[in-house]
């Protein structure tokens, strides 16, 4: 019924109990889950995960927050080989991030500067490959529209975790690309969030946990697991005044439709 299209299943945090976490997931109505790699060893941990269970697909790519820690010459080449995997179903998680400050040593000129080298890099690859991707945005999403832009028409982008207005979304939108949210939405402190889930035109978005991370409020203090989407999706069906049922189809074949499922 529901697709978490985000989760990091490889965190160290689902390690002794990660076939329960699906199995509690299937029990809460969620039947495909996406992990998502960050580096070349998560993304093929990652693989590796969506072989074991049948209900999980896989994305791969390095995150921003760890450019600077790739140190292999050829990482480029073992994405592109692990992308070919029959499960893997996206590019990424990939993009900009301006709210982490860079490791120590390195300025923000240059931080910003392999971020970009990387995410370019990335689309480069998920459009030889006929793939789509997911980025990572966090305090920079007008840097990151405009990278992305460059591949309008040649590949579609999921901007995960959406936070601004669905006055920034519609042009997004509009260039054939997607917004997800998390368990954000049900937070008090951002309503401005839930606000953009209400404003949005049915099926123009997806649902997702990025779990570990995120808990929804009503799991607050918990370690996140995808089965919590289930609690994102009641919340933004409730303010959107339709049935939850009408949510999970609409968000479920919008992601099915992005993704390829």
């Amino acid at each position: 019924m529901l697709i978490d299209t985000h989760c990091h299943l490889h965190s160290s945090r689902f390690k002794k109990d990660l076939r329960d976490v699906v199995a509690r997931a299937v029990d809460a109505g969620v039947t495909q889950m996406i992990a998502v790699g960050c580096d070349v060893e998560s993304s093929r941990q990652a693989v590796a995960i969506a072989e074991a269970h049948p209900e999980v697909y896989a994305t791969v790519g390095v995150h921003p927050c760890y450019v600077m820690e790739v140190t292999q010459p050829d990482w480029l080449e073992q994405i592109q080989t692990l992308a070919q995997h029959p499960l893997v179903v996206a590019l990424g998680e990939m993009g900009l991030d301006y709210h982490h400050a860079p490791p120590e040593g390195t300025s923000w000129e240059t931080y910003k500067s392999v971020q970009a080298d990387f995410f370019r890099r990335q689309m480069d690859l998920a459009f030889s490959l006929h793939k789509n991707i997911v980025v990572h945005q966090r305090n920079s999403l007008a840097d990151a529209v405009t990278m992305v832009s460059e591949f309008n028409g040649r590949l579609s982008a999921q901007f995960h975790c959406f936070i601004d207005s669905w006055a920034q979304a519609q042009p997004l939108l509009e260039q054939g690309h997607v917004i997800s949210f998390t368990g954000i939405t049900t937070y008090p402190q951002a309503p401005e969030v839930l606000q953009c889930a209400v404003d949005a035109t049915a099926g123009s978005f997806m649902l997702e946990t990025d779990s570990p991370y995120l808990s929804p409020q009503a799991k607050r203090g918990q370690r996140c697991e995808p089965a919590f989407v289930r609690n994102t999706a009641e919340a933004i069906a409730a303010a959107r005044g339709v049935t939850l049922e009408m949510l999970a189809h609409e968000t479920s074949q919008r992601a099915r439709d992005f993704f390829g499922l």
